[in-house]
């Protein structure tokens, strides 16, 4: 009997369980694709005139996505130029709500570059011309990631005319740029920096090892220290000066800029802006590092053979100039000899691409002053530099 009474229970139990799911699974929501999403038209479409530099927002409403039931959205304004949307962008805020008040200034900014880059100037601004405007929505998840298909996109408005002023900031020119590739196995924290040559704030200069040997061959080069934020330039960014001494040794590897010869090369980026991009003209020259000035044997600030620097054959050795013909004193004054060294950018003076070193490592002068202290030499001694690592001796 008591066998019975506990076979009766469990098996009661089992049913009330097997209930209690079957009620909860009917509960919960049953996501329905939508197959309709309209955006509404605005009252001044037609006939309005829509000022962005004077207007704080645009309104726009429009119908949720009928999902089933009501749920978490995120609306995305597309905006275009073109009634068939075929160049539309997307704007970077977006919304929750079904009301949303679109920032002018930001619709303007959008606007803008789209009219950019029909090949418009800033002479042909302002402009009275219709933009068409149209949403995407998608179902979210209370954390914000887009729930796979449940993404819609609305019909398209027009509203006939918008004025629009330029808006674009002026595009401004690389403060800095940083050389990364195989010769310091492509790390951002070992990168060159190039150095800003004297007087002409848009052109940069290094010494730099090219190789061309595997997939990972070359170099690149970055307005900043890292892969991200601005993409880092490689051949197809790069025009090559065809003036180049040795710009016929450069080829493309892989994207990267690589050489046919590998070794040590002169290169100088010269930034320019057309339009609203920043392109870089690029010379490629031979590696000439000069001894200058009065330790040399001619004593003279000329720039001759004979003061060239020993050239390296791997990306990790030393340039080493000729003995020092003449003892040169150090001192705090712009009138003490001191060792000068230098490289020759284009047709500029010596002095503005020159260099020295200072305990152990490579000062540049860059855009900067004379350099004092000098630094004094000895007869008999060499200068010898590492333009990978940045150091360097006289001993």
């Amino acid at each position: 009997m008591t066998k019975i009474f506990k076979f009766a229970l469990l098996l009661l139990f089992s049913v009330t369980l097997f209930t209690a799911c079957s009620d909860d699974n009917s509960e919960n929501p049953v996501i329905t694709t939508p197959t309709t999403f309209h955006l509404n038209t605005p009252a001044l479409a037609a006939n309005g005139v829509y000022d962005l530099a004077n207007s704080k927002s645009v309104q726009l409403t429009c119908t949720q996505p009928n999902y089933g039931f009501p749920a978490v959205t995120k609306y995305t304004v597309m905006v275009g130029t073109k009634a068939d949307m075929s160049d539309e962008k997307a704007m970077s805020t977006t919304f929750t709500t079904a009301k949303m008040d679109v920032d002018a200034a930001e619709l303007a900014n959008v606007l803008t570059e789209l009219f950019v880059k029909q090949g418009y100037d800033e002479k042909q601004f302002p402009l009275d011309v219709p933009v068409y405007i149209r949403l995407v929505a998608v179902q979210t998840t209370a954390d914000s990631r887009m729930i796979e298909g449940t993404q819609i996109t609305s019909n398209i408005i027009t509203l006939n005319k918008v004025h629009l002023l330029y808006t674009l900031p002026p595009v401004e020119l690389p403060k800095n740029l940083y050389i990364t590739g195989n010769f310091n196995k492509w790390s951002w924290d070992t990168a060159l920096q190039m150095i800003p040559l004297h007087s002409a704030p848009n052109t940069f200069w290094h010494l730099v090892y090219i190789g061309g040997q595997g997939n990972d061959a070359g170099i690149k080069f970055n307005t900043e220290k890292t892969w991200s934020n601005n993409a880092a330039a490689g051949y197809d960014q790069i025009k090559i000066n065809p003036a180049s001494e040795k710009g016929a040794d450069i080829i493309n590897a892989n994207g990267n800029i690589a050489s046919s010869k590998p070794g040590w090369y002169l290169m100088i980026v010269e930034c320019v802006v057309e339009g609203r991009d920043v392109k870089y003209n690029v010379t490629f020259n031979a590696p000439k590092v000069y001894l200058q000035g009065l330790a040399t044997a001619s004593g003279k600030w000329d720039l001759v053979d004979e003061n060239l620097f020993e050239v390296p054959a791997t990306a990790d050795g030393e340039f080493i100039s000729p003995a020092l013909s003449h003892a040169v004193s150090g001192g705090p004054k712009d009138s003490d000899p001191g060792v000068r060294i230098c490289v020759k950018v284009f047709d500029a003076d010596w002095w503005k691409s020159e260099f020295i070193v200072y305990n152990g490592k490579i000062a540049y002068r860059g855009a900067g002053g004379d350099q004092t202290p000098r630094v004094a030499g000895a007869v008999g001694q060499k200068v010898h530099l590492n333009f990978t690592t940045e150091t360097g001796e006289i001993k």
